[in-house]
């Protein structure tokens, strides 16, 4: 996954992943993906909003990280409905208010997605207007080296 200077400023001076990422929704979007979490999103077309119960309330991270990795709050149901169809490319989990333009500021995760061996995998990723899609697994980790 790649992370917005904002979040590495953040996870070095400020808080953790955790303390940076909870409160965030998943954006999942269709097109061409940024080369960096600080890029604009640009022509890129939104599929869909992940939330806690798809209330447009922000997910958070576990309590506990094992093996330099954190999962989502098992606690939680992170969905979101499908408003436009598509194949699903990539992701950004960022803050609610956050626009989606150049940023170096903006705490950002971003990664790819697919079917199998992607930041974010699903069963398929041709998304349909008014279907739900949901995020049973979340994994977030910091490689050792």
């Amino acid at each position: 996954m790649k992370r917005s200077t904002g979040l590495r400023n953040h996870m070095l001076v400020t808080g953790s992943l955790k303390s940076a990422m909870d409160g965030s929704v998943i954006r999942i979007y269709a097109g061409t993906e940024p080369a960096s979490a600080d890029d604009a999103i640009g022509s890129a077309t939104l599929l869909c909003t992940i939330s806690v119960d798809g209330t447009g309330t922000g997910v958070t991270l576990a309590t506990v990280a094992a093996s330099g990795a954190v999962t989502k709050n098992a606690s939680e149901v992170w969905i979101g409905d499908v408003l436009v169809s598509g194949q699903a490319t990539f992701f950004r989990m960022l803050k609610p208010a956050d626009t989606g333009g150049v940023s170096t500021s903006a705490v950002r995760l971003q990664g790819n997605v697919g079917l199998i061996g992607a930041d974010l995998n699903f069963s398929s990723t041709n998304l349909i207007v008014g279907n739900a899609r949901r995020i049973n697994n979340f994994v977030a980790s910091i490689p050792a080296a």
